[in-house]
């Protein structure tokens, strides 16, 4: 088996086994800027790697963001820390989608979050999905892009959930986005 392959896929009852299941910060000191999803998947906790539901655009999107050499497999997400990359989420708890989530819930998990980012001091935190952004940092007009807020000396972006529910930005565009980022940090 290769390091991109899915060593299994999780059967109906495993899936519901994760329920509200949490899954462990990618993190360190220094990174250039630390992804940060709405909140695992079901599929994603039970296999213990972010972003592991086949069809999922974000490691894609991250190489063609120029992030990664290549396109990652979930199962190689430690490496992303030797990029100067993490991955965290806003709420801990997996759900089968995000919509299970409630607004006073995503709130009290964006101070956790806000916490995190104070001790770790990543130069950006890129949040995926500006609607949970804007419920969880209660900042409804928040668009894509660069964010006016800071947490310390951590600015931070938005970009684009990579769901593949997410019908508003197909892969290219999604990579343009990942790409600004990129550009932007560079520039830090």
């Amino acid at each position: 088996m290769i390091a991109s392959e899915t060593p299994w896929r999780p059967t109906k009852a495993q899936l519901e086994a994760a329920r509200n299941k949490s899954l462990r910060d990618i993190i360190a000191r220094g990174l250039d800027v630390l992804f940060c999803g709405i909140n695992p998947g079901l599929y994603s906790a039970a296999v213990d790697h972010h972003f592991a539901r086949p069809g999922n655009r974000f490691w894609p999107a991250l190489a063609a963001g120029g992030f990664t050499p290549r396109i990652f497999s979930p199962f190689e997400e430690r490496l992303l820390l030797d990029l100067r990359c993490g991955i965290t989420n806003i709420a801990r708890r997996a759900t089968a989608t995000a919509d299970e989530l409630l607004a006073d819930e995503l709130r009290d998990s964006a101070k956790v979050l806000i916490r995190k980012v104070r001790r770790y001091q990543p130069k950006m935190l890129a949040v995926l999905g500006v609607s949970a952004y804007r419920i969880a940092f209660d900042e409804p007009a928040a668009v894509i892009g660069l964010q006016e807020r800071m947490i310390g000396a951590t600015r931070v972006w938005i970009l684009p959930n990579p769901s593949g529910l997410n019908a508003h930005y197909q892969p290219a565009a999604l990579a343009k986005e990942f790409q600004k980022l990129r550009r932007e940090i560079g520039r830090a």
